[in-house]
């Protein structure tokens, strides 16, 4: 059996096929040259693509079945981000050695995700080299419905989901060779499961669809970095409350305020939504996840942060290598 044979033995499981027929599912999946895929009249396939580097998106050294559920979060969040509804996901694995026990750990992990999301492995490759994931996932919408990053207006409401600044918090000691298990507390632990075990924010997506949401983005690099994209894609800028930032208990225990504030402002790895809305469009106490408002959307460009223009030049999450 070759690499990715095992791979499909894993993924070759009622949960885990999808639907086939003409619904929006899976016809052809893993065995064939290609995937056959179907989509339903009126919708559109959003499709995404992320490679993760050892050393460079994800730690040397780390647990396989944390890798894999991590590397499809990491894809499946962008999903998310648009509002879209999973479809079905391509993985390209290169590995520096054939590993059974290995792979079987890190499909574990990504089989897990897959069922809990509801999305499908529809094909793929394995090469030997340094190890490097690259998953290719896709979604549906309805035709012209997806969230993008150029439609906030002056008046939105700017929101964010979850709580900030969690994986941030939990970076020193993943670069330490923690693992989930190796929190020195409840409060470590916690921030540890934030950064190995994302959670993307698809039923939230979905909803703010129906909600009327304007634009919409995941943090990866960082709230004030991705809030940036949003603003330059629709030309306008917003004003923030550092108070209004969502922080956990996990967080404020493990650091100062001011150093915990600063986390949730500039870490990356959180893979919440950020999103803005006209204020009546968003009952916060409907929202599938707790959501809180934290800023405006307003006309002069730039991020204002409590009366002060940020100088985004200085902060920012940057990959460690």
């Amino acid at each position: 059996m070759n690499e990715f044979d095992l791979i499909a033995r894993y993924f070759n499981q009622p949960a885990l096929t999808g639907q086939p027929g003409c619904d929006g599912g899976v016809v052809v999946g893993i065995g064939d040259d290609c995937a056959v895929v179907s989509v339903p009249d009126g919708w559109q396939l959003v499709q995404s693509i992320d490679t993760l580097v050892e050393g460079v998106h994800f730690p040397a050294g780390i647990d396989p079945v944390l890798l894999g559920w991590r590397a499809l979060a990491v894809s499946v969040s962008d999903l998310a981000a648009m509002g879209a509804r999973p479809h079905s996901f391509f993985l390209a694995l290169t590995l520096p050695k054939a590993d059974t026990a290995w792979l079987e750990g890190f499909c574990q992990g990504m089989a897990d995700l897959a069922a809990r999301c509801g999305i499908p492995l529809v094909g793929g490759d394995t090469t030997r080299g340094s190890l490097t994931v690259s998953l290719h996932v896709q979604g549906i919408v309805a035709a012209g419905s997806a969230l993008r990053r150029n439609g906030a207006r002056p008046g939105d409401t700017v929101y964010v989901s979850g709580t900030l600044g969690d994986a941030g918090g939990a970076l020193p000691l993943v670069l330490q060779g923690a693992s989930i298990e190796d929190g020195k507390s409840t409060s470590e632990t916690a921030l540890l499961t934030r950064y190995y075990r994302p959670e993307p924010r698809l039923a939230l997506g979905q909803w703010l669809v129906e909600q009327g949401a304007t634009a919409a983005i995941d943090i990866s690099d960082g709230l004030l970095g991705d809030l940036n994209h949003i603003l330059r894609a629709s030309g306008c800028g917003a004003t923030l409350n550092s108070d209004a930032l969502p922080l956990s208990d996990a967080l404020r225990v493990v650091y100062p305020e001011d150093q915990a504030r600063s986390l949730a402002q500039t870490a990356g790895d959180d893979y919440e939504l950020c999103f803005t809305a006209p204020a009546s469009a968003i009952a916060e106490s409907e929202s599938p996840i707790p959501v809180v408002a934290i800023g405006t959307i307003v006309e002069q460009s730039g991020i204002r942060l409590d009366g002060q223009l940020i100088d985004l030049a200085e902060g920012g999450f940057r990959h460690f290598s």
